[in-house]
Parts: structure tokens; C-alpha cells; sequence
């Protein structure tokens, strides 16, 4: 019997020639990555277990990205320790405010994760790099020290989950952020937990990468272990030239085995935009199904939806219209090659003059730490990945959650609404 993409890439990982779900295995890591919040922690657990220094310095990456600016002296600590230790080992791919970014939209920019790649990060959204061809997966602080000392990882081979998208979409305003929030909605917010989620289709093949990144950062928001896409000829065209590390191609084979209750058809032909509403990214509704919802807030960013791209829809709905008065909207791009690129393309003017609040390329408010953060009662729109309580700020507030063209639609309308219902077209 042959197997998924995801086995293939953990039996090479673990010098198998075969496995299969639940069987443990230990593999190799590629690369490894923590940020300010969660290196601290693994940088003390590798300090206590006496590792005399990293498996490989060319093989991690610390991404400063989540308090930073820093915000107090509690967040300033944290990355002192994180900078220390990388000068201390002479990790190659520290990232320094001014250089770093999002975490998960840096990496694969800079072709430090590729297709093929076994990548262990100290950060839920890791498996975003699933949309290269990858298996990406979170992990905690502790077992990222064991990454960064041996380069090795105990990991439970998961079952595998196949998500066919049927057709293609007749809005022009859905992406990928609809697409994973679809299949969000079909097995719920932990339907797919210790699951690889595998998404294919006709509309996954026509996806720019900026889309697959999104759908496959989504994938913990289900639960799933990790979200993978088979990398093809759009793949290819991303990869050339900025991948780092030779990459190799994997695809699940036709006798691959699934489940039948891990087999889901969707079919997206009469698909509208859709928006998560509190509290949980599976309370999934059509946008002109959620009702008459005014909101405080829009966040354009995060690594979600903070891409080029994402800034190009919103310049190209706000292009020539004003934010709602008693609106916020916080626009951050997701790198700072991101933001330059976007300031050379006239976006951030646009965005700007429209009266968007643009910030330094940081994870800001999706987490709720600064910049941006909701008082009790106010309501946000983001483009970010979870709505849960508490997330964006106090308990008491409220987060939709939605693609860029959404966000800026409805920034401008002061109120949850499509850029149809403004007669906005591509």
C-alpha cells in the first residue's frame, strides 16, 4: 500500500523505507525556529541539560516578533537572553528588530524552510510551511531545546486527512483564507487534532502561495498536527532561486491510505467570503450572513494574512475611499521586505492616506500583546488566525475573523460587509 505525502517525508526523515499511522519514529530534524516568547524557555531547559552547544548554528532560527518593539522590561529580558545566547553560539539566522519579522512569514521568505523539509518550531502556526511541502509542526519549549542540542525529535506518525476542493470559486473576492475557514467549519475546531491536513482540488492548484500559506497556517486552528499541500509548478516558481538547502518533491501516491471518515469533498463553486465569529474559528458564517456587526477595529496582519498580497487587495479597495470615522485600522505588514516592497508599490501610501495606522513589521495585536490591544466591550475584524476569548485583549471583547478583502471592505464601511456589497470589484 502506498503513502501520504506526510509519511513519505517522515519515513525519509527517519530512515525508514515505510511508515504508518501512530507508529513512532524518530527522525532528523532540517530546521528549527523559536521566537521571543517561546526560545527563552528552550534556551533554558538546553542551558540545565548541559548541551555544549547547538547541533548546527546554520540549522535555527530566532525570530524576535511577538513583544517587540519591546513593550516592558519583562518582554526587553526576553529578548536579551534570546540575542545572548545567539551571539553566544553564533547562530547564523538570528533575526534582529529592523531585520525580523513575522516569524512565520520570514522563514519561508527567506528560504530557510523548503519542499521536502522536516521543520520543529516553538510556535503553533509552524505548520504554515506546510504550504511548500513540508512537515512543519509546534512543539514546546523543551522539546525544541532537545531540537536545537541533538537535531533529533520523537515524533507519532498522524493519520492522514484529505481535503478535495471541488471547483472553482465564482466570487472573485474568495482565497485561501475562505478555503481553510471552510474546512474549519466542516470537522470543527479540534476535528482534525494529531491529524496531518492534506489540501488539494483544482482550486488548490490554482492557489498563489500566499493562499496556501494561509490555509496551512489554519491548520492547528482544526487541531491538525500539521496542513501540507503537494508542491507543484506554483512551487517550483516560489522555491527557484531562494530556497538555500537543495528540496525534494513529495506527493501522496493514488493507493495512499485514508480513512473514509478523513476524506472530505467541498465544493466551493457558489462559495461567498466567509468570517469566523466569536468565539472559536470554526463559528463559521457566509459575510452576509453574519448581520448588521459594527466594529472598533480592523487588523490587516499577522502570520495569517500579512503578505503583499494581502496589502495589494486592501490598497486596491481602499484606493480612493476613507476608513469609517470611529475606526481603527491597523495595517501591519508581516516583514520588512514586505514592507518595503509594499511601500514601493504605492500600497502603504493608499493605505495610508486612506487612514489606516501602519506599524513595523511584528505579530502586533493577533495575540493580544501590544499594539492594538481591545478594551472590554469593543469589536475587532482581523485577518489573523483565532477569535478565542481573551485573545485580542480583555475577555469581554469580540474578534471576527476574515480575509484581507473583508478587512478593508468593511474598514471602510465602519461595519462587517463584503467589497460586493460596496460594489467593489477586482
Amino acid at each position: 500500500m502506498g503513502m501520504t505525502i506526510t509519511e513519505k517525508i517522515l519515513a525519509a526523515h527517519c530512515g525508514a523505507d515505510s511508515v504508518r499511522p501512530g507508529q513512532f519514529v524518530e527522525c532528523a530534524a532540517d530546521f528549527c525556529m523559536g521566537n521571543d516568547v517561546t526560545a527563552p524557555l528552550a534556551i533554558k531547559a538546553f542551558e540545565s541539560v548541559g548541551a555544549a552547544g547547538p547541533f548546527d548554528r546554520e540549522r535555527i532560527a530566532l525570530v524576535p516578533s511577538h513583544f517587540v518593539p519591546n513593550k516592558d522590561i519583562q518582554s526587553a529580558e526576553q529578548c536579551k537572553m534570546m540575542r545572548e545566547w545567539a551571539i553566544k553560539h553564533r547562530i547564523k539566522w538570528y533575526f534582529e528588530r529592523g531585520e525580523a519579522g513575522v516569524d512565520h512569514a520570514l522563514l519561508p521568505e527567506q528560504g530557510l524552510v523548503g519542499p521536502g523539509d522536516l521543520v520543529i518550531g516553538a510556535d503553533s502556526h509552524t505548520c504554515t510551511y506546510g504550504a511548500l511541502g513540508a512537515f512543519s509542526t509546534g512543539v514546546g519549549s523543551t522539546d525544541l531545546a532537545a531540537v536545537m542540542a541533538t537535531g533529533r525529535i520523537w515524533l507519532r506518525v498522524p493519520e492522514s486527512m484529505k481535503f478535495v476542493y471541488k471547483g472553482l470559486p465564482s466570487d472573485p473576492w474568495v482565497g485561501g483564507k475562505d478555503l481553510v475557514l471552510l474546512a474549519i467549519k466542516r470537522v470543527g475546531f479540534d476535528g482534525a487534532t494529531y491529524k496531518a491536513m492534506e489540501f488539494t482540488g483544482e482550486a488548490i492548484s490554482r492557489l498563489p502561495m500566499d493562499g496556501r500559506l494561509t490555509m496551512c497556517n489554519m491548520a492547528i486552528e482544526a487541531g491538525g498536527k500539521s496542513g501540507i499541500i503537494a508542491p507543484d509548478a506554483v512551487t517550483e516558481e516560489y522555491c527557484r532561486g531562494r530556497c538555500r538547502r537543495p528540496y525534494v518533491f513529495y506527493a501522496s501516491d493514488p493507493d495512499a491510505n485514508y480513512r473514509d471518515e478523513n476524506v472530505f469533498e467541498l465544493d466551493i463553486s457558489g462559495l461567498s467570503p466567509l468570517v469566523a465569529m466569536p468565539h472559536s474559528p470554526d463559528n463559521v458564517a457566509s459575510v452576509d450572513e453574519v448581520g448588521d456587526v459594527r466594529i472598533d477595529q480592523v487588523f490587516l496582519g499577522s502570520c495569517t494574512n500579512g503578505r503583499l498580497s494581502d496589502m495589494r487587495i486592501a490598497a486596491s479597495i481602499l484606493k480612493g475611499r476613507r476608513v469609517a470615522k470611529g475606526v481603527r485600522f491597523v495595517v501591519i505588514p508581516a516583514t520588512p521586505t514586505i514592507f518595503l516592497d509594499a511601500l514601493r508599490a504605492g500600497y502603504i501610501e493608499i493605505l495610508k492616506e486612506a487612514g489606516a495606522d501602519i506599524g513595523d513589521s511584528h505579530c502586533g495585536p493577533c495575540l493580544g500583546g501590544h499594539y492594538g490591544v481591545l478594551a472590554a466591550g469593543e469589536v475587532c475584524l482581523a485577518t489573523s488566525n483565532r477569535n478565542f476569548p481573551g485573545r485580542m485583549g480583555h475577555r469581554d471583547s469580540k474578534v471576527y475573523l476574515c480575509s484581507p478583502a473583508v478587512a478593508a471592505a468593511s474598514a471602510a464601511a465602519g461595519k462587517i460587509v463584503s467589497p460586493a456589497k460596496l460594489g467593489i470589484r477586482p
